[in-house]
C-alpha cells in the first residue's frame, strides 16, 4: 500500500540534499501523490465513527517534506518522513486528532494532541483532572493499553503547580503531549492490510480524541 513512498524516503535518507532531490523529483511527486491517496482514503472511514471530523481534504493534513533549518543545527533540506495529521479543519486548526506517521524503520500510528499552546493544555489537564474517572476509564481499558505503547514520551517531572500529587491521574497530568502510539513495521506498512490496521487504531483512539476536543471546544467557546 505504501512501498512506493517508502522506498523514496529510503533513498532519501541516503541522499538528503537538494540536488539529488532535483534529479528525483518525479519520484518525490510519485511518493508524495500515494501518500496523499492513502490519507484521503483515510478521511471518510474516520468519519464513519467520529462525524465531527467533517468534509476535509488531504492537502489539509499532510506536512510538508521541506524542513525549515533556520534555526535547528541540522541542515537537512528535507524531512525523511511523510506524515498525515487528521483533525477537523486539518492539521492547522489546533483540534485533537490522528496522526500517520511514515518513515523507514520508525513509521507509527498515534494521535491524541502534540504541541497544544501552554492555556489549552492548561484547560486539558484541568478536565483530565476533574474527570478523572472518565479519562481513566479511557486509557486505562484493556484493549487500550494493549494496543498502544505509551501515551508520549515527554514528560514533566512533578505535577503541574495548581495540581495535586495525590490526583489519581497524577502521571497523566506530567504529559507534555498527549499521543498515544502504534509502532508499524516497515513490512506492516507496506502491506494492503495497513488500512485496516490504521482504521482500527483511529477507531480505538476516538473517544480519547473527542474528550480531549471537548476540552478544546470549551477552551474556544470560554
Amino acid at each position: 500500500m505504501l512501498q512506493i513512498p517508502l522506498t523514496f524516503l529510503t533513498s532519501l535518507k541516503e541522499n538528503n540534499n537538494r540536488e539529488w532531490f532535483a534529479e528525483n523529483r518525479k519520484q518525490y511527486e510519485q511518493a508524495r501523490d500515494e501518500f496523499a491517496s492513502y490519507a484521503t482514503q483515510l478521511i471518510p472511514l474516520i468519519n464513519e465513527f467520529d462525524s465531527s471530523l467533517g468534509p476535509i481534504e488531504a492537502k489539509d493534513c499532510i506536512f510538508r517534506i521541506f524542513r525549515d533549518v533556520r534555526f535547528s543545527l541540522n541542515k537537512d533540506p528535507y524531512k525523511e518522513n511523510m506524515g498525515a495529521y487528521i483533525a477537523r479543519g486539518g492539521r492547522k486548526r489546533g483540534f485533537a486528532g490522528y496522526y500517520f506517521h511514515l518513515e523507514p524503520g520508525n513509521s507509527f500510528i498515534s494521535g491524541g494532541i502534540y504541541m497544544a499552546p501552554t492555556d489549552v493544555m492548561r484547560r486539558i489537564r484541568e478536565d483530565i483532572d476533574l474527570y478523572s474517572a472518565e479519562f481513566l476509564s479511557i486509557v486505562e481499558n484493556p484493549p487500550f493499553k494493549k494496543l498502544f505503547e505509551g501515551m508520549g514520551e515527554e514528560k514533566l517531572k512533578r505535577v503541574p503547580a495548581g495540581f495535586s500529587a495525590e490526583s489519581p491521574v497524577a502521571d497523566y497530568l506530567k504529559l507534555k503531549h498527549i499521543t498515544p502510539f502504534r509502532s508499524l513495521s516497515d513490512k506492516e506498512v507496506s502491506d494492503a492490510k495497513i488500512i485496516n490496521k490504521t482504521i482500527e487504531t483511529f477507531r480505538a483512539l476516538s473517544p480519547l480524541v473527542a474528550f480531549l476536543n471537548r476540552s478544546i471546544e470549551g477552551m474556544q467557546k470560554g
